[in-house]
């Protein structure tokens, strides 16, 4: 490489001459810096351009374009893309992609009106002393780019999706309106979890929910055996439509506080109770059996919650039909939740959003930070928990009243 690099640099002088020494350093520093990151990319995949070796741990996949500002001059460097995981070059500062959503939000707040004070405190938080509008322009074109790349992406296989939605204000058409940012997540074949797009539409119905789920299964999302999300139904008539034959579990942390809001305070604890014991039972037939004397035992004092277990029986127990290591995870919105939490964090620095792309640009960003650290954690789940899915989900279990715990009694019930 540093032959190659000599014989590139003299031939570059030897056309250039000195009377141009500006543009012959900054292309000098370019190429040198060009080659240290080829470099590198090598040793990370353990291999050459075009050689076979048995340490190769990954290919290459093309390249993405980059402006490197230096001291001689702002400068093009091709980042190589590899096809498993991410790379970026050790030698860049990297300028995490939510900086700029949020540094691109504020200029364009301040562009539609905010007030000046407001837009000053958020560069101070941001600490951002000023930009050109070039340069903003220039940012908010290449974030727009890899956000676009990022939802449009193609997918695959992902038995398992998570759907819910946050609430971001923006102003449009002279006012501000609460608008639904929908975000699903998944989990592939082999156990990673991904985010599989995001969308924004004027209220979280079933038509909107349902083009954010057709566009999902026009990139090629397939094989999605259960769908987890909260019991809304828009939202649930739109997972119908768009995955036929896949399975519907209802976060069951929600239904328990759906349920104990039905209730004096004073019980709320030991329904609570009554309600968790469902789910912890070994299977299926257990849970059904448990169930069964939960929703008794609450018929005579509380028959509205009694209504509800038996009316949301079959989605609050569809997570035991599968692999029993799943279990805590396809029933909860926990992860979900806690990214939802890192969105809001970030929405709540801008308050109001001038426009809905700012929305999915800043978002966007959020949730490729999240993607890419996903991708290089550990799975989510065992492959070999995973290859449990391809065997016969629907057997129907025997039922039996095996596991039923006896009911903690409830305040100022018989004993």
């Amino acid at each position: 490489m540093a032959d190659t690099l000599s014989m590139e640099l003299l031939e570059l002088l030897r056309n250039g001459g000195v009377e141009d020494r500006a543009g012959f350093l900054g292309e000098a520093v370019r190429r040198l810096a060009q080659a240290i990151i080829d470099a590198e990319l090598e040793q990370v995949i353990g291999a050459g351009r075009y050689e076979r070796s048995e340490t190769r741990t990954n290919q290459r996949n093309g390249s993405v374009p980059r402006r490197w500002d230096t001291p001689v001059g702002t400068m093009e460097l091709a980042i190589p893309k590899v096809r498993q995981g991410s790379f970026f070059p050790a030698l860049l500062d990297r300028r995490r992609r939510v900086d700029q959503a949020l540094v691109n939000v504020v200029v364009e707040a301040y562009v539609n009106g905010v007030s000046t004070r407001k837009v000053d405190n958020l560069f101070q938080a941001l600490g951002v002393q000023g930009m050109e509008k070039s340069t903003v322009s220039r940012l908010a074109k290449e974030l727009d780019e890899q956000v676009m790349e990022f939802r449009e992406r193609p997918l695959g296989v992902y038995p398992y999706v998570w759907l819910d939605a946050t609430f971001p204000k923006v102003r449009e058409g002279g006012r501000v309106r609460q608008m639904a940012l929908m975000i699903a997540i998944g989990v592939n074949d082999q156990g990673e979890r991904h985010i599989l797009g995001l969308a924004i539409g004027a209220s979280e119905n079933g038509a909107d929910w349902l083009e954010f789920l057709e566009s999902l299964n026009w990139r090629g999302l397939t094989g999605v055996q259960l769908v987890i999300s909260d019991n809304h139904f828009g939202l649930r008539s739109a997972v119908e439509r768009s995955f036929l034959g896949a399975s519907w579990q209802r976060y069951t942390v929600h239904f328990t506080r759906n349920a104990v809001q039905k209730v004096p305070k004073a019980s709320q604890t030991a329904v609570s109770a009554l309600v968790r014991q469902i789910f912890a039972q070994p299977d299926r037939a257990s849970a059904d059996a448990q169930l069964e004397v939960v929703a008794s035992n609450l018929a005579t004092r509380f028959p509205e919650v009694s209504k509800m277990l038996y009316e949301a029986q079959q989605d609050i127990l569809a997570h035991m039909h599968f692999p029993q290591a799943h279990w805590c995870q396809i029933r909860s919105t926990n992860g979900l939740e806690r990214l939802n939490r890192e969105v809001a964090r970030r929405i709540d620095v801008v308050g109001i959003f001038p426009s809905r792309d700012s929305v999915i640009r800043l978002t966007g960003a959020v949730l490729m930070e999240q993607d890419d650290e996903w991708t290089t954690s550990r799975r989510y789940f065992s492959v070999g928990s995973m290859l449990l899915l391809t065997q016969d989900l629907a057997a129907k279990p025997t039922y039996s009243t095996a596991g039923v715990e006896e009911q903690p009694q409830l305040p100022g019930s018989a004993a």
